[in-house]
């Protein structure tokens, strides 16, 4: 490859690199630009670990002939089991064990070999293997994505001519910089989201993260509390209890992002969440919506907790509806992106209430007001009440028995809450 041909494909790189393009186009396009220029590439696979909660790292490959591949995946952790055994088998595990940046083999001498996927790449008509490791050094590195592996393969018999070795140690790096730089924003969609929550993320990446900066919304506030967790949790033995806090935290965040909801904030086993839009009934529905699935998840969780012989819980409820400041509240240096007001402490008061009058949901008289008339038929009062610390007495609502008693009433509130 010309050197003219190297600066317009390093251009190209850099240019699509701030554009933000994926980083599955950003490689499909690297490779057929270098066949374009005669470098007949035949097989390439870009490996970058990342910082996620879940996954190690991300892949992504491209090939010159169709594939039952996918183009992209990402992988757990390679400490044990099958995954560390076949991580210790790479090409790149004996790189990083013998501080190799480089290396080419001959697939004819794969059968010799005993790493993991060689053998295949030759059968598959692959002839000539490339291996870089770009290592990103202590101030590149964030979390466990402190470099970037990629291989690449030729079928041509002869192999990647000199020129075109020297052609890639030129541009895999300007492709592991664009590709590196799509993963970092990646991570931090992926911090924000876990972290602040799903909203309020975007809202923070879209700059809005000046202090004191606050919009004045109607929400729909969701407050849950597990039922007694202190005392499970001095049951239980210290290497248990955050599974177990872990296991019920998924089932309420799982149905409020399946309602659409937003989860603001994890107290102890609490969790703070909102419902909001230019239709507060939707948001209402939303709310109970998303307390009926969690009521089913739980179920279903208890039942292979107790198959397991661990212990077993509920939560207590509470959904309010009122005016909140959302936005950036705390000092210069410390910020949350959350919800204040009384509304708030009105709605972890309603929860703590539960306890009381021995019901998993209770629901404020504005929440209930706003309802429309078929959300009404299936929500009875418990009662007027005054709740601690709030100067004036309400009333309250709980789901009708029914609801739970009877399969016609059941199926009446699902398709309800469905619509």
């Amino acid at each position: 490859m010309q050197l003219t041909s190297r600066l317009a494909l390093m251009n190209w790189l850099t240019g699509q690199g701030l554009t933000g393009l994926p980083e599955i186009d950003l490689l499909r396009g690297f490779c057929e630009r270098c066949r374009a220029e005669g470098l007949e590439l035949s097989r390439a696979l870009v490996v970058i670990d990342t910082l996620h909660p879940i996954y190690e790292g991300r892949g992504f490959r491209w090939s010159d002939r169709p594939s039952n591949e996918s183009d992209a995946f990402e992988y757990g952790s390679t400490a044990e089991g099958d995954a560390a055994a076949s991580w210790r088998r790479s090409v790149f595990f004996h790189m990083l064990e013998h501080g190799h940046d480089e290396m080419v083999i001959d697939l004819a001498d794969a059968p010799s070999m005993d790493f993991s996927q060689i053998g295949e790449l030759a059968e598959k008509g692959h002839k000539h293997y490339l291996a870089f490791v770009h290592r990103f050094g202590e101030n590149g590195a964030l979390g466990l994505m402190d470099c970037l592996y990629s291989c690449w393969t030729t079928r041509r018999d002869s192999g990647f001519s000199e020129g075109e070795l020297e052609a890639l140690r030129d541009l895999v790096p300007v492709l592991g910089l664009a590709i590196k730089s799509a993963q970092q924003v990646d991570i931090a969609r992926t911090l924000g989201r876990v972290y602040l929550g799903r909203d309020a993320s975007e809202q923070v990446l879209r700059g809005r993260i000046s202090r004191g900066v606050t919009e004045r919304i109607n929400a729909v506030l969701w407050y849950s509390d597990l039922r007694g967790s202190t005392g499970i949790s001095e049951s239980i033995g210290p290497d248990e209890i955050i599974p177990f806090l872990n296991d019920y935290a998924q089932a309420v965040i799982d149905a409020i992002h399946e309602a659409g909801g937003d989860v603001l904030k994890l107290i102890g086993d609490g969790v703070l969440a909102m419902f909001w839009g230019e239709d507060m009934a939707d948001a209402r529905r939303a709310a109970l919506r998303a307390e009926h699935l969690f009521r089913k998840n739980v179920a279903a969780l208890n039942r292979r907790r107790e198959a397991d012989g661990r212990p077993t819980t509920s939560a207590y409820i509470g959904l309010h509806v009122g005016e909140v400041f959302y936005g950036n509240i705390g000092s210069e240096d410390r910020l949350d992106f959350t919800v204040v007001g009384p509304t708030v402490n009105e709605v972890s008061r309603i929860a703590s209430m539960s306890r009381s009058v021995d019901r998993e949901l209770l629901a404020s008289a504005e929440f209930y007001k706003g309802l429309d008339a078929a959300g009404r038929r299936y929500l009875v009062s418990t009662g007027r009440y005054a709740l601690r610390g709030i100067g004036r007495a309400q009333d309250l609502y709980t789901l009708d028995p029914e609801v739970d008693a009877s399969e016609p009433v059941t199926g009446s509130y699902e398709r309800y809450l469905a619509n």
